[in-house]
């Protein structure tokens, strides 16, 4: 009766451990997927960030160019207004140089 016995109960331990092994080959199987699945979302957030930033540099070196005009374009309305105004030294005066306001 002891070996009926423990034989019955390897045949329940065996049964318990295979389902324990087909739990974990599931999970792994579960976790396989999930992982492929944050691979591919990672690949795409990668391309996706790869393109804002290629649209961004784009349009800051375009706006970059743009002020760098417009600045020159100031400053050389800025030197001839300058050199009228001294050019009318009766008529107008330079801040600078006037001692009223130094």
């Amino acid at each position: 009766m002891e070996k009926e016995h423990l034989e019955i109960l390897l045949e329940d331990i065996n049964s318990k451990f295979n389902l324990v092994l087909e739990g974990h080959a599931a999970l792994d199987k579960k976790m396989d997927t999930k992982f492929e699945d944050l691979n591919e979302k990672i690949e795409q957030n990668t391309f996706m960030i790869g393109a804002v930033n290629d649209s961004l540099s784009k349009r800051i070196n375009e706006l970059d160019e743009r002020l760098s005009t417009k600045l020159d374009a100031v400053a050389a309305d800025l030197s001839e207004h300058r050199a009228d105004t001294e050019a009318h030294r009766g008529v107008y005066r330079v801040k600078e140089d006037d001692p009223e306001f130094k």
